[in-house]
């Protein structure tokens, strides 16, 4: 299946799901992280969810973060050239929502890409292979491409793997794993 063809029909999944549903499915994702062997790493780049959207809550994951004193990492949007800019999370930083209904800091201390150990990654699908889906703006391909190759991409899902993406481009960046709420797939190891 194509990825137009896909954004469309995960797009309508998920936009029927209930609020209720996306925290117990959003629950269900952070408990299989926690089986992972990936919590000795100190740099974690996390989203925050577009609500509107229906994204992961992933308050759970950065629960878990701040639990074990991790350093976490939001990004900050930049729609002239479809970048992101990343900042380490403080008790003093500002979340505002931009016009896109973006949860994104205001400033604060920036991180560079090469700094950052594992990414969560949000999807709207992805492939048995670790190609993935998104909104395809590539803000995610373009912010993957800097960090080091060993960073780990982890990607997290409401919904099973697809069988196969066709229309990957050489600038697409796959995942090493991706976690739904009823199975961890080891893309790459």
């Amino acid at each position: 299946m194509n990825k137009k063809a896909l954004r469309v029909k995960y797009k309508t999944l998920r936009s029927q799901l209930s609020p209720d549903q996306i925290e117990e499915l959003s629950i269900d994702i952070a408990n299989r992280l926690l089986t992972l062997p990936i919590w000795k790493k100190t740099y974690y780049h996390i989203f925050l969810p577009i609500e509107k959207q229906k994204e992961i809550n992933t308050e759970f994951i950065l629960n878990i973060l701040l639990g074990k004193d991790k350093n976490v990492i939001i990004s900050k949007s930049n729609f002239e050239d479809n970048t992101l800019d990343h900042f380490l999370l403080t008790d003093t930083t500002v979340i505002k929502t931009n016009s896109w209904g973006i949860p994104e800091p205001v400033d604060g201390i920036p991180v560079p890409e090469n700094k950052i150990e594992v990414v969560f990654i949000p999807l709207l699908a992805f492939d048995q292979k670790g190609n993935r889906v998104g909104y395809g703006k590539g803000f995610y391909d373009k912010f993957l491409a800097k960090c080091n190759p060993n960073t780990l991409k982890i990607g997290v899902s409401f919904f099973s793997a697809e069988k196969e993406i066709d229309t990957i481009l050489a600038t697409d960046i796959g995942l090493d794993i991706c976690v739904t709420p009823t199975k961890v797939y080891h893309i790459k190891e």
